[in-house]
């Protein structure tokens, strides 16, 4: 795709689908993280001391997830990869609250965390995708607004629900919901990349590059 400024990538539909992608991603994801204990002594019976073991491992994924989400976005495409921690996240959400297995519960935890993980190491190389890399370091930095929203979004919204409910589920399947919608964008901005590049392939060349 061409080369962006940020002023001009700003003004784009794609940015701003990669924007709420983002914001959404980190939202649920602070938001785990700031309750991964109590929810898990309180959906599983887990000991405090087992669900403080439980978190430390979390941080292994979010690290494993950077690594390998990042790695693999190479060989199939950050498009792609993005769709699936979407698609990975709406199932695990849902399915957290009624995840009573210790070991279930902390499988869906951990693979939420390295989407978590995966999506801030893979953002850089899509934003370069879609606006080249000009201003490749402004535009991220343009984006990286969207963590500063989600870690106010993220612990406020679970903490308002759960004070409402004295319950995580409610929280978990909107969550899921959030993630449907950054499913359907992640789909769009395909959509839109492959209308892009089939508008280049059909725009005629310059007479200079016709003669050559």
């Amino acid at each position: 795709l061409s080369q962006w400024t940020a002023t001009e990538a700003g003004k784009t539909r794609r940015f701003w689908f990669l924007w709420f992608m983002l914001f959404i991603n980190i939202t649920c994801g602070i938001a785990i993280l700031a309750v991964a204990s109590p929810m898990a002594q309180e959906i599983t019976g887990m000991t405090a001391i087992a669900a403080a073991t439980m978190v430390g491992i979390m941080g292994v994924f979010n690290g494993a997830g950077r690594l390998g989400w990042a790695s693999l976005s190479d060989y199939i495409g950050r498009p792609n990869v993005y769709t699936v921690f979407f698609v990975i996240q709406v199932a695990a959400f849902f399915m957290l609250p009624f995840a009573t297995n210790p070991i279930v519960f902390q499988v869906l935890l951990f693979a939420i965390l390295s989407c978590y993980g995966g999506g801030f190491a893979s953002i850089p190389a899509y934003i370069g995708d879609l606006f080249g890399t000009k201003q490749l370091g402004a535009i991220h930095g343009y984006i990286l607004t969207a963590w500063a929203m989600a870690g106010l979004a993220g612990p406020l919204i679970l903490s308002l629900i759960y004070d409402s409910t004295k319950s995580y589920n409610l929280t978990m399947v909107i969550f899921s919901l959030l993630f449907v919608i950054a499913l359907a964008l992640s789909l769009w901005i395909r959509l839109d990349i492959k209308r892009i590049r089939n508008a280049n392939k059909t725009m005629p060349l310059p007479t200079e590059q016709r003669s050559i």
